[in-house]
């Protein structure tokens, strides 16, 4: 049985911005977290930007549920590093945010991955795949599992080489393959283009894949892993109000009916627990 999380702090806490800046595309900022439990791969934090965020116009209304993509330090204070790409009013707020700046968070929540013997027994690695943003959670689920001694293989995918995601940052040295949709380096395609490499040319019987990125790459991931009679579990992202399954704004249906809340029956879920990754599709 998986080990009992430890429970977030209740109600929202202030952060110091440590650090931030532009990296790979996007924005990375980190926050000092001096309350909070160590978040396991794949959880997620309700972020608030403290200023601004109540201004008279262009104002964001609710947080933002950020996946954390880098934990460091342990004691004194956790630093939680996030990965920010400007998408509206919030995100935007977010990007903004520089050292010295404050934060209000809650989190972690959510379902965090498995490990791969806790989704099939007979597993003898873990295959990653991250497309864009959404390698947040899998840099930091791809370095819980390398101090595990787990076997990884690691599958990025971007639009460009400018949106490569704080490859270097988040994942160091450790070996990467990468897919690029102009062509401006790797494989000139998709990430799941070597996916499906890997999964044609592998045992099915010893893989289990791991993917977190936009809906329609989640999807294909999905039905691929399906064709392929492998395990996955996928990180799916959805508009949040609460965090905390309160207000159903993140449901996604499941096969036989009815509906899963990503704060709290995810954001993780195995691909044959769900009906698509799509959102609004049965």
């Amino acid at each position: 049985m998986p080990a009992e999380r430890p429970l977030a702090p209740f109600g929202r806490r202030s952060c110091a911005v440590t650090a931030a800046g532009d990296d790979g595309g996007y924005r990375l900022f980190t926050l000092l977290d001096e309350e909070g439990p160590r978040p396991a791969p794949g959880q997620f934090y309700m972020l608030t930007a403290e200023g601004e965020w109540q201004g008279s116009s262009g104002r964001p209304f609710l947080p933002r549920a950020i996946s954390v993509a880098r934990v460091l330090g342990e004691r004194g204070g956790l630093r939680l590093g996030f990965l920010i790409d400007v998408v509206g009013p919030g995100t935007d707020r977010l990007n903004r945010l520089a050292k010295g700046d404050s934060c209000m968070i809650a989190g972690p929540f959510g379902t965090p991955f498995s490990m791969p013997k806790e989704i099939n027994p007979e597993a003898v690695g873990a295959v990653l795949a991250g497309g864009g943003i959404g390698i947040a959670p899998i840099a930091v689920l791809r370095r819980d599992l390398v101090s595990r001694g787990v076997a990884t293989r690691t599958l990025l995918g971007f639009r460009d080489r400018d949106h490569s995601g704080a490859v270097a940052t988040l994942f160091g040295c450790e070996e990467t393959r990468l897919a690029f949709e102009d062509g401006s380096g790797g494989h000139r395609g998709y990430v799941t283009d070597l996916l499906e490499l890997v999964l044609a040319g592998d045992d099915p019987g010893g893989a289990v894949v791991y993917s977190c990125g936009p809906p329609a790459m989640l999807e294909a991931v999905r039905r691929m892993c399906a064709g392929h009679d492998v395990p996955v579990e996928l990180a799916l992202e959805s508009p949040m109000a609460c965090g905390f399954g309160a207000c159903f704004g993140c449901a996604v249906p499941k096969p036989d009916g009815g509906y899963l809340r990503l704060c709290v029956d995810g954001p993780v879920l195995r691909g044959d627990r769900i009906a698509s990754a799509m959102a609004g599709e049965a």
